[in-house]
């Protein structure tokens, strides 16, 4: 028994020696895995007491225990160094991701300060590149013009009375006293009262409405002294009463310098011309032009008054497509009793005749036999050499209105040049859409120093007449509605309505003497605070720009230079102003379509502004940050946002805008009755920021010329709208390239529906559009004075009764001047921001009043001005391999 529990009780020291060296085992590969060091101290004590183990076979079982539980105590006090050790690298390695942290926090904030280190150098070296430009600049900022007058005195003066011969012989250099009309003038009209005056005007309606339309006239005053041109109103008077009245005249003072005598006709049977007196220095303006008494670039010939006071006028036009009418060319007239027929005339009535028998396709209504039926309440008879047109004014326009040309005859006396009657049928076929064809090469028009009407009127000589339809039928469709669009804007313009054509005598004189015309009206921009409220800031808003790209300098406030071309616009682009883009009857400080420099000029002479590239080296990443380059001076660009009691939305809006280099200013305008909360803290973003009170809350708004937007860059931007600094910045640049057009980030489409035979508004993704959202898009000032003043108050009418699509109807008005598609840049299609209340875009019905809106604004243009585009702008080295010591303009553009 002893020996066999001697063997059992070996057995068990046995079983747990090999267990306690397995533990050994097992914490000791813990310890050399998990413990990378040590510390001196807790190492030398775990020696020493594993140095104390002894060859457990030795030991009696009364010690075994002993020694186990020993080993017991050694493990548990291991176990808890372990623990003490693991937690301290625990915090040893928080310690070391807070140090890795805080040296990349340290980085970031080290790349940003050097990037801005490096735009505060770039706006030290612009601010001296300033400098030393205001000290080179040898010539006076160019300003709105002071008015300057002529002392009282010049009217006093009485010059002895010119012959006839010496009348007929006036010419403006001959003949006006240019004493009297500075060129800062203004150019001051005074207009005779028609009603202490009545017996030189028999039409009443004429005698009335010339005098309300003079008096909207801008130029007109009410101090003859000041006056630069003095207007009377003529009607049918004799030649005697006319000889006797003119000299009765006030400020006649002998000989009539100065003075324009306007003989205005209503319709074609208004009547005879003026009699062939002796006028002295007076300026006629009539419809009837005689060869051997009209004098050339000294009288005017002007269309009779066939239209309203003023106003709209658009429902007067009929649609411009399609191109081809049912009837190719149409006439309807007999020559006026008694006139003698040429040899041409018998000749030219034989061969258009034989195209009504001709083998055509072609349709014609061409009717010379047709009865003379003048209006009960004129008893005028026509010249007797005129071709009387047929049946009433309607019935002639729904002619018209199916003709492609409309055959106007000149008279078969050739020393007539003008008459009422011919000037009506002009007039009826623009109005029509009927492209005007005139047989007559002698015949003059209205206007024509000024107005170009070989883009609206096909003028040749009569013997041509065995060519017309060959002429007539070589015109393509695109060249045809060319000349019927401008024939729309030349009547809609300058002959539609009364106003428009007293405007156009005016602007028209004007023109000759060079004078500018008055500045065009800015809107006053009130502030929504009171003068003593001082809203509260936030200060240090942080910029969203990538920490190793530098947009560009900052800069101190740069307006642009106003009113720089007032003398010089219409030497150089009148023809422009007067019969494509412009609008001649304003002075504007800046326009889109000012000309160019050649490259050199920048480097040679005309350096004063400009700011190329590596100092016209080129170059990219810093040296494009540096400087704008282009084509243009340098110059910033004004945000315009408009707002609706979303105030968190804006404000966050407007923090983003910080840090933004060439940006001049923040307009926002406050659309809402009630004024922002007194507790608000606004953005300090580091340039200004004007809150405007609208005065009535309207979507039009947003395109108010207000007299706080300084730059001609406008940037409108809705106030949810969330662009990356580097964005906006590309849009700008692009646009200083494109400044007639607009260029925005989200892009639409004017889709055609099939079913319906009409236009649809779309936003799905397609490769073309034609609008740019004008909750994001740059657009020059100068659109919006067209857009609040010049455009048809029934497009405005419209945005306010649905509170929509006012950007369709800046799409639409941009497309019509320039005849350009927008500029699409980025990829950016639509926006969105989180957070941010329902927007009017996501109801259903937004989309059901922009198709409305799409078809009733080119209703109101007589066609559809969008026009389409597939391209869109992205940066030049965007997604182009550079060597690695060079860098994009744009990191992700």
């Amino acid at each position: 028994m002893n020996i066999a529990g001697s063997w059992f009780a070996r057995i068990r020291v046995s079983r747990a020696i090999i267990l306690i060296l397995a533990i050994i085992g097992v914490l000791t590969l813990s310890i050399y895995f998990n413990l990378p060091k040590f510390e001196s101290s807790g190492i030398h004590r775990s020696r020493l007491k594993l140095e104390v183990l002894e060859d457990l076979n030795s030991l009696k079982a009364s010690d075994l225990k002993f020694r186990i539980e020993e080993l017991l105590q050694i493990k548990g006090s291991v176990s808890l160094e372990l623990r003490e050790l693991e937690s301290k690298r625990n915090s040893l390695q928080v310690d070391v991701g807070r140090y890795h942290q805080n040296i990349e926090d340290l980085k970031l904030e080290l790349a940003k300060q050097q990037t801005e280190l490096e735009r505060l150098k770039m706006s030290i070296e612009q601010a001296q590149v300033a400098q030393q430009e205001a000290i080179e600049r040898n010539s006076p900022e160019v300003a709105m013009p002071k008015r300057l007058f002529p002392p009282a005195s010049a009217l006093r003066e009485v010059l002895p009375e010119l012959s006839k011969q010496e009348s007929s012989a006036c010419r403006m250099n001959l003949c006006f006293d240019y004493s009297l009309c500075a060129l800062t003038s203004g150019f001051p009209i005074y207009l005779y009262d028609p009603e202490i005056f009545e017996h030189f005007e028999t039409d009443s309606f004429l005698r009335t409405h010339l005098a309300q339309t003079f008096g909207y006239n801008p130029h007109t005053t009410s101090d003859p002294t000041r006056a630069c041109l003095f207007i009377v109103l003529i009607g049918n008077v004799s030649k005697e009463y006319l000889e006797s009245m003119l000299p009765k005249l006030t400020y006649w003072k002998g000989d009539g310098r100065n003075h324009l005598l306007l003989h205005v006709t209503r319709g074609p049977y208004g009547g005879p011309p003026l009699p062939n007196v002796n006028v002295g220095r007076a300026m006629i303006a009539q419809s009837s032009a005689v060869d051997k008494v009209f004098r050339a670039h000294f009288d005017l010939i002007i269309p009779p008054a066939m239209g309203p006071p003023g106003g709209d006028i658009w429902q007067e036009y009929s649609q411009m497509v399609p191109a081809r009418r049912r009837l190719l060319l149409s006439f309807q007239g007999q020559l006026s009793t008694g006139a003698p027929r040429e040899e041409l005339d018998k000749f030219v009535v034989a061969h258009l005749q034989t195209l009504l028998t001709s083998k055509t396709t072609d349709k014609f209504i061409l009717d010379f036999t047709c009865p003379e039926q003048l209006p009960a309440s004129f008893t005028v008879q026509p010249l007797e050499s005129e071709w009387v047109p047929c049946g009433t004014e309607s019935s002639r326009a729904t002619i018209l209105k199916s003709s492609t040309y409309a055959l106007i005859l000149a008279p078969t006396n050739v020393s007539i040049a003008s008459t009422p009657l011919i000037l009506s049928r002009l007039v009826e076929s623009l109005k029509a859409g009927a492209v005007p064809v005139l047989l007559g090469d002698y015949l003059q028009l209205p206007f024509a120093e000024t107005l170009v009407w070989r883009k609206a009127v096909l003028h040749l000589p009569k013997a041509r007449v065995t060519e017309l339809h060959l002429i007539l039928r070589a015109i393509p469709d695109n060249d045809l509605l060319t000349m019927r669009r401008q024939g729309r804007l030349l009547w809609e313009r300058y002959m539609g309505s009364v106003q428009a054509l007293t405007d156009t005598v005016v602007a028209a004189i004007r023109d000759r003497l060079l004078i500018p015309p008055l500045p065009a009206e800015q809107e006053l921009s009130p502030s929504v605070f009171n003068s003593t409220f001082v809203p509260l800031k936030i200060d240090n808003v942080v910029p969203e720009t990538e920490a190793e790209e530098s947009l560009g300098p900052i800069e101190p406030p740069y307006p642009s230079p106003q009113y720089r071309r007032n003398y010089s616009l219409f030497l150089t682009q009148g023809f422009e102003m007067w019969n494509d883009w412009g609008d001649p009857f304003h002075l504007y400080p800046q326009l889109p379509f000012d000309p160019l420099l050649p490259s050199e000029a920048k480097f040679l002479g005309s350096g004063l502004g400009f700011r190329p590239i590596g100092h016209g080296a080129g170059g990219s990443g810093r040296e494009f940050s540096e400087a704008l380059g282009g084509n243009m001076a340098r110059e910033q660009y004004t945000v315009v946002m408009l707002t609706y009691e979303r105030e968190q939305v804006l404000l966050a809006s407007i923090a983003r805008l910080v840090g933004l280099p060439y940006l001049n200013k923040v307009v926002v305008l406050w659309n809402s009755p009630k004024p922002p909360a007194e507790d608000l803290r606004w953005p300090d973003i580091g340039v200004p920021v004007e809150i405007i009170k609208a005065g009535r809350n309207s979507l039009n708004n947003r395109f108010l010329p207000y007299d706080a937007i300084e730059t001609e860059a406008i940037l409108s931007v809705d106030d949810d709208a969330h662009l990356r600094p580097d964005e906006i910045l590309f849009g700008f640049r692009v646009w200083r390239e494109q400044r007639d057009r607009l260029v925005g980030f989200p892009g639409r489409y004017h889709a055609w529906d099939l079913e319906h035979n009409s236009w649809n508004y779309n936003s799905n993704y397609s490769c073309e559009l034609s609008m740019v959202l004008t909750g994001a898009a740059f657009f020059h000032k100068y659109y919006a004075y067209l857009y609040s003043y010049w455009m048809p108050q029934a497009i405005r009418e419209k945005v306010d009764e649905y509170m929509n699509c006012e950007d369709i109807a800046m799409n639409f008005l941009v497309s019509h001047i320039t005849r350009k598609p927008p500029v699409k840049v980025t990829s950016r299609w639509t926006f969105r921001c989180p957070g941010c209340p329902v927007s009017l875009s996501e109801d259903n019905t937004h989309f059901l009043e922009r198709h409305k809106c799409i078809n009733f604004f080119s209703e109101v243009y007589g066609y559809m001005p969008l026009l389409n585009t597939q391209y869109r702008a992205d940066s030049i080295l965007f997604k182009t391999r550079i060597p690695h010591d060079k860098q994009k303009c744009f990191k992700f553009i």
